[in-house]
């Protein structure tokens, strides 16, 4: 690290990989917590001899030989660490001042410092006590998938026929030269990677990717007892729910029941997108519902949760997440969690390529409630729209909603423009608009050019 680099990571403060400590003869217990949590969480720089608001102090020249050597054998020595993390050390010189900088790689075991897990989350080490959150630590360490976790004793009898036949029919349907429409049903789950073969070992079967999509419930809930959706409304009655629903069964069915739970509970709003006419609900409840369903962590006790209350619509789920925090459209590079499941759903038409459904809620969200959409990752992946209902209903509210939207694009509106792009007849059309001039909300009147145009009732001047 050079002085430019070492000023870039000054100006950035400290974060969930960077950590700033002052340091005399040897660093302190706190410095040690660090390297224990960015060991466990994405591995970061420590840099010794920074105050806390950036304030370059410097250590001793001539202690930093020591302080290096200190630090190597705290960190190999069993009785404080276990197991040992890696580290790297060196100096770096700003003007008449020296540093030492210590770069933690993220390790692949869960390190304990003085017998206690820490864990990095935003700027801060946190010790990781309860047996949830440190089963989701060795969860985030495996290097494999657990959807590709094997089950020699799960057999062709312990998947439904009909959710084969209907993944072919799905498949065909979305592309008609489909591979899977001229395959039997075990060439087919050999080819979209639901039965396998570990390599290392030699064992092959089902996959547990296979048994979610595909299998009976009594199965699925053998090799997954964790596995439930917890969809939950509440609007009326905030203290327990209006409606619930829990479901346990495969991916392909649950998907459809989540589906419906959330169109039935949350306004319907039909915006513009180019030319044409869109359900921002139905596509944003797609993308929810994919996603819940897609890039979790099935093997956490964490029960997925989908929220409908008076802010919106919002999910969680078990995540097996690198990165700690927000994610927004600039910083956003896609990890699949489960590929063999998400291209099982991208085939059969319930989800498009890693990372299109982060744009859709962004574009849909600003469309259906002009608010954006919220996802932070972590262990536990939200995701979260917001819904205005006074703007986004049914009936007269979604015709408003879509006149508002053609003009927006357009400046104005012809009957035969709205007749158009709502798919209805003029006469309905003309009703639309009568509606609207009755309603009092907005005054819809023709202009010299036969054209229709928006103007709030309390202010004659034109808003297109």
């Amino acid at each position: 690290m050079d002085q430019r680099e070492l000023e870039a990571h000054l100006r950035a403060g400290e974060g969930i990989s960077t950590e700033y400590k002052r340091c005399s003869n040897k660093p302190d217990r706190d410095f040690f917590e660090t390297v224990c949590s960015f060991a466990n969480r994405q591995g970061g720089n420590i840099l010794l001899g920074v105050e806390d608001d950036g304030t370059v102090v410097g250590v001793a020249r001539n202690a930093t030989r020591d302080i290096k050597r200190s630090i190597a054998k705290t960190l190999n020595n069993p009785q404080v660490f276990r197991p040992a993390p890696l580290v790297e050390m060196e100096d770096v010189n700003y003007d008449d001042r020296v540093i030492i900088r210590v770069w933690v790689p993220m390790g692949p075991a869960v390190y304990s410092y003085k017998g206690t897990v820490y864990d990095r989350l935003a700027d801060a080490d946190v010790k990781i006590a309860g047996v949830d959150q440190l089963s989701l630590m060795y969860l985030r360490k495996q290097n494999t998938f657990s959807e590709r976790r094997i089950y020699p004793y799960v057999g062709m009898g312990d998947l439904r026929p009909d959710l084969i036949a209907r993944m072919r029919q799905m498949a065909v349907a979305r592309r008609p030269d489909h591979d899977w429409g001229s395959l039997n049903d075990a060439t087919m789950l050999r080819s979209a990677k639901l039965y396998a073969k570990d390599r290392t070992t030699g064992e092959e079967g089902f996959t547990l990717a296979a048994i979610l999509l595909l299998g009976d419930d009594d199965v699925i809930g053998d090799v997954c007892p964790a596995y439930k959706t917890d969809a939950i409304c509440r609007m009326s009655d905030t203290d327990r729910y209006d409606d619930r629903l829990v479901v346990r069964t495969n991916l392909i069915e649950a998907y459809d029941l989540l589906s419906d739970f959330a169109r039935k509970h949350l306004p319907d709003k039909f915006v513009l997108d180019g030319d044409q006419r869109k359900s921002a609900r139905d596509i944003i409840v797609r993308e929810l519902v994919s996603n819940l369903l897609i890039h979790r962590e099935f093997m956490s006790p964490f029960p997925a949760k989908l929220i409908i209350d008076a802010g919106g619509i919002r999910t969680e789920n078990a995540s097996r997440a690198l990165y700690e925090g927000r994610i927004t459209l600039s910083d956003f590079n896609p990890m699949p969690k489960n590929p063999t499941i998400a291209d099982v759903f991208a085939n059969i038409g319930r989800a498009e390529e890693l990372g299109s459904g982060m744009r859709n809620l962004d574009k849909f969200s600003r469309l259906y409630s002009g608010r954006v959409a919220t996802l932070v990752d972590g262990d536990i992946f939200r995701a979260s729209v917001p819904v205005e209902r006074t703007a986004a209903g049914s009936g007269q509210d979604a015709v408003l909603a879509l006149v508002a939207s053609i003009i927006e694009r357009d400046g104005s509106l012809t009957t035969s423009e709205l007749a158009k792009v709502g798919d209805v007849s003029i006469r309905t059309a003309q009703r639309w608009i009568k509606s609207l001039r009755d309603s009092g909300q907005l005054d819809v009147r023709l202009n010299d050019a036969r054209q229709y145009v928006l103007r709030d009732t309390g202010d004659d001047t034109d808003a297109t």
